[in-house]
Parts: structure tokens; sequence; C-alpha cells
């Protein structure tokens, strides 16, 4: 059965080789890691404003995927989230939710506010490794309990055996059981090592289907880089001018500091631009920086979350 990407590139044994000669994949490590350590050097502490700061708070998908997460901790979780917008109505809310996809429901269930999206992660996450029948099956339920976005884990290994149909296909798949909802494809990029393969696998999930790409689960390290982020970022800007079609960036793991939340801010405002300077287009994956950015909003320490 022919398969066709949303860009009419038509399903075949070489779609993805074909695909791939479309973009710059002459990429060095050394001089990915020199462009960006200049790009932040130029431009980071011209974002470090209050205004951006709260831009930021408002793209924050605040997260709980925790061993121990039980349907008490689940709700309470999103009662926090209920009474931020009681206590700082001036600040906005977060983007997203994310929890695991038994807790779609809970979720769905209880949270006021329907401009924040309820994401889970899905896919036999953090490893993808199962059955895509399970996979698809999970996928499936979570949207059905109410789940209005997925965030999946590319097969990893299937990318570095060289099997990038494989990829391909099964990320095709995932998308198909979202059905409307969109999907964002965590590329685990420490597993990836090196900037060409970061960039293959950009190029790879969005032409199967991804919304947004997203950096790592936060399980392994290392997690979200500068590096990583500028090689998907341009990926996503490439396919933009390849396709006229917009996917939206999730930097995850590793971010601890506001100063982190700030670098990837520059990172895409240098190399994407206001167009994706929205908390529809850009998110930042984390279970701590939303207290540590209402603090500096603030001016004193808070711990609200």
């Amino acid at each position: 059965m022919e398969e066709t990407f949303d860009n009419e590139i038509t399903y075949s044994e070489n779609k993805i080789d074909q695909a791939l000669k479309l973009y710059d994949l002459d990429l060095e490590d050394e001089k990915v890691a020199s462009t960006v350590k200049r790009l932040l050097e130029d431009h980071l502490e011209e974002n470090n404003t209050k205004e951006v700061k709260q831009f930021l708070l408002n793209s924050v998908e605040l997260t709980t995927l925790k061993t121990t997460d039980s349907e008490d901790s689940v709700l309470k979780f999103v009662e926090k989230v209920n009474e931020f917008d009681d206590k700082y109505p001036e600040l906005g809310h977060v983007a997203t939710i994310c929890v695991y996809p038994n807790f779609a429901k809970i979720c769905h269930n209880t949270l006021e506010n329907e401009n924040i999206e309820i994401a889970c992660v899905s896919g036999c996450f953090p490893s993808s490794q199962s059955f895509i029948e399970v996979k698809i099956a999970e996928t499936a339920l979570a949207v059905k309990d109410g789940a209005t976005e997925i965030d999946i884990v590319m097969p990893v290994g299937k990318f570095l055996s060289g099997d990038y149909d494989g990829v391909a296909m099964e990320i095709q798949e995932l998308k198909a059981a979202c059905g409307e909802r969109s999907m964002k494809v965590i590329l685990e990029t420490g597993c990836l090592k090196s900037a060409v393969n970061i960039k293959k696998a950009s190029v790879i999930a969005m032409y199967a289907g991804a919304d947004y790409i997203k950096t790592s689960t936060g399980k392994l390290e290392p997690a979200a880089t500068p590096e990583a982020a500028f090689v998907m970022c341009q990926a996503i800007k490439e396919y933009y001018e390849q396709t006229g079609i917009q996917i939206g960036f999730k930097p995850a793991g590793g971010m601890k500091t506001v100063k982190d939340a700030l670098t990837y801010y520059t990172i895409v405002k240098e190399v994407l631009g206001d167009k994706w300077l929205t908390n529809k287009w850009l998110r930042l994956g984390t279970s701590s920086l939303a207290n540590k950015l209402l603090s500096e909003i603030e001016g004193k320490e808070i711990k609200f979350f």
C-alpha cells in the first residue's frame, strides 16, 4: 500500500533518502558548538527581561512523570494548576500539563482552564521498546481519556541501525492514532551523539508527521543541550522553507535554571524568529523551572508548584 507524507514525497524504498537530500547535512560538531557559543554571547543577555521570563512561564509544560505518581498525587498536581489562575491572574498560565497516559482522565475531569493542554507521554515512554500494537493502543487510550497532545519517543534503536524507513513508518502509525491531536516526537538527542544524526532524526520525524520535535525524555543524560536545540531549530527552519509547514520545538530535560530557559529562547528567536515566539510553537518541558521563573518575575522566592 502506497503512503504519502504531507509534502507529497511518495513513500518508497528511497523516500527518506530523497527527503534527506533536500537538507544541509554538512555539519561539524565543533563548528556547531562555536556557532552556538557566539550566538549566546551576542544575544542572550538582551533577552534577560521580566517580559521574556513571563513568556517562558506561559510556555512551560508542567510535568509529573514519576514512578511514584498516583491518582492522589496527580489530582493535587492539577489542583495547584487550577489555584494558580486565582492567585496570579495577571501572569496567565502554563501551556500544558504533562502526565502518564493512565492519568489523562483525571486531568481531563479536574483541569479547569480549557486553554491549558493535557499532554501524555505515550508509545512506551521513555524507551519506545515494545510492539507497535501496544504503542498504538496506549496512544489511542490516552486520546480517548482526554489527552489533547501526545509525546512519543522515536525508536532510537531503529534509527541508529539505519532503519530510517522503519522509524518514519512507526511515527506515521502513531500519528494516525492521535487523530486530530498534536504529536511531539522525542529524538533523545543524547543518544544520537552527532549533529548530523540530530539533523537527520529531526527531518525524518517531521516528514513522518510530527507536529513538534522534542529533544529528550529527561530520563537519560545528556538531555537537552544548546547545540542539539540549534541543530533541531535549523532543521525546523529548512523544513518550513521546503514545505510551508510550521513545526513546534520543545527542549526538555536538564533545564535547571532560568538562564537555561533563556538560552533556548534565544536560540529559537535567532534561528526561527518571532513567528515561533508563542506558547503554541515553543514549549519547555520541565518539572522544576516554573517556580524559578515565578520567583524572578515576582522578585522573591516562591515555591508554588
